[in-house]
């Protein structure tokens, strides 16, 4: 029997991604685990693998489409089976790919408002806490507020200001996309007859969200001595992504400083024995210890979601590495507490190349609990990052050098590292985020626990 295969989730919270191409044609024979696809994300281009053995029967979306996480794109079956899909499947793929709005869109933007209520203490999609409307439950959870809109036209508009009931969408049945906010222009359509009756609902105690168009506008300079260059899809992400989270994560900030002699000693003797592939670095070495500590401070392997906190089980420690071209993006060591020190450090280098070539799968960006961000490549002695919502914490790591410090009464030359931890205030507090900061200390001073 065929196999639909449906597009993975693509993490940092992205919903959505354009689909580049096919790597294998129908007719084709492919295995589990084959990449039969690229989609390209905000931040990279992803390898898509079928989740199933068999013929490529059928493919349900056309590059430069639009697709949705979780959608099909393809279905793998035996030989010369039935290659006809689900009409609705094949139509869904179909209204994915760019194409002029049908006649009746408008109305599917304007029909859903009723009433809509003010926002109160609910979630975006991403969990972030970021205030969103709560009615248009006949529309389900994917469009707050019975607009239909993708995830980054709402943030968009959410930071321009833009009310959303007054863009006309051109996506399939009339869904607003992100090229739809940046084209609107206010007056462009009229407002909804419901908008003034939004007005008075508003509470003095409601919760400010951002608005970029809050700020005093600063003109852009002209003249033969500048040149301007539009945004690139990635530096939008992080734009977003970053001014989400300054502005909705209460942060705080706890620094402490590691001697790292023995843990530069073991890692010495660990890469003795290694093959090249394997050998460890000092940030594996770190991550490895960040992990085990978490399993002491669950609460900070948590994500925020407005009105809970999720635990999660796995500790999964994103890492963020810097790209050739700019921008950044996070890989994701999996079970980062329970697998060896090697192997551990050969999946990490596996995952970094990967990225940094644009060849990414999606097990290598999703599913990270708490995040390392480590800056000692570049001689940087002391930093703060910016927490990855829905996460409640990153550690920031420094250069590990050779400093004089008094040691019982004598100055003598020691190895110290700085490291800054980074805590949503809203799921932690400061005496926790100090005492993992000992316990993280105690571990990396005491690395032999590392290898248990």
């Amino acid at each position: 029997m065929s196999e639909v295969v449906t597009l993975p989730n693509l993490g940092s919270g992205m919903t959505e991604g354009t689909f580049v191409n096919w790597v294998k044609n129908v007719g084709d024979s492919v295995k589990a685990g084959d990449v039969i696809a690229e989609i390209e994300s905000d931040k990279a281009t992803i390898e898509i693998e079928s989740s199933a053995g068999g013929v490529l029967l059928e493919t349900l979306v056309q590059p430069g489409a639009t697709v949705q996480v979780g959608s099909p794109i393809a279905k793998v079956g035996a030989a010369g089976e039935g290659s006809a899909a689900a009409p609705a499947q094949t139509q869904a793929a179909a209204s994915s790919a760019p194409a002029p709005a049908a006649a009746p869109a408008p109305a599917a933007v304007a029909a859903p408002a009723p009433a809509p209520a003010p926002a109160t203490t609910p979630t975006n999609g991403n969990g972030n806490g970021k205030s969103a409307p709560t009615n248009g439950a006949s529309l389900g959870a994917e469009f707050p507020g019975g607009i239909k809109a993708s995830p980054i036209a709402r943030r968009m508009a959410e930071e321009k200001g833009i009310d959303l009931r007054e863009v006309q969408g051109s996506g399939p049945n009339g869904r607003i996309t992100k090229s739809d906010v940046e084209g609107f222009q206010p007056g462009a359509v009229p407002a909804a007859p419901a908008a003034p009756a939004a007005a008075p609902a508003a509470t003095p105690s409601a919760a400010p969200t951002f608005n970029a168009n809050a700020f005093a506008p600063r003109p852009v300079p002209t003249g033969l001595d500048i040149t301007e260059e539009p945004l690139s899809r990635m530096r939008e992400r992080i734009a977003v992504r970053m001014v989400e989270s300054k502005t909705t994560i209460p942060h705080f900030y706890l620094t402490t400083e590691i001697d790292m002699a023995a843990a530069l000693d073991l890692r010495k003797q660990i890469n003795s024995s290694l093959p090249e592939d394997s050998k460890v670095t000092v940030n594996d070495v770190v991550v490895k210890a960040v992990a085990l500590t978490l399993r002491k401070f669950p609460n900070l392997n948590s994500h925020f979601y407005g009105d809970k906190i999720v635990r999660h089980k796995h500790i999964n420690i994103g890492i963020a590495v810097a790209l050739e071209g700019g921008g950044l993006i996070n890989v994701v060591s999996k079970d980062a507490d329970s697998v060896s020190i090697s192997a551990l450090a050969k999946r990490n280098k596996e995952m970094i190349t990967a990225v940094r070539n644009n060849k990414v799968k999606p097990d290598y960006i999703e599913g990270s609990t708490f995040t390392v961000s480590n800056l000692g490549a570049y001689d940087i002695e002391h930093f703060m990052a910016i927490i990855n919502p829905p996460e409640a914490g990153i550690l920031a790591v420094g250069a590990s050098k050779e400093i004089p410090v008094v040691i019982n009464g004598e100055i003598k030359i020691a190895n110290r590292m700085k490291v800054t931890l980074s805590v949503d205030h809203r799921v932690s507090d400061g005496a926790e985020g100090a005492q993992f900061l000992k316990e993280l200390r105690t571990s990396l001073e005491a690395p032999m626990r590392l290898l248990l």
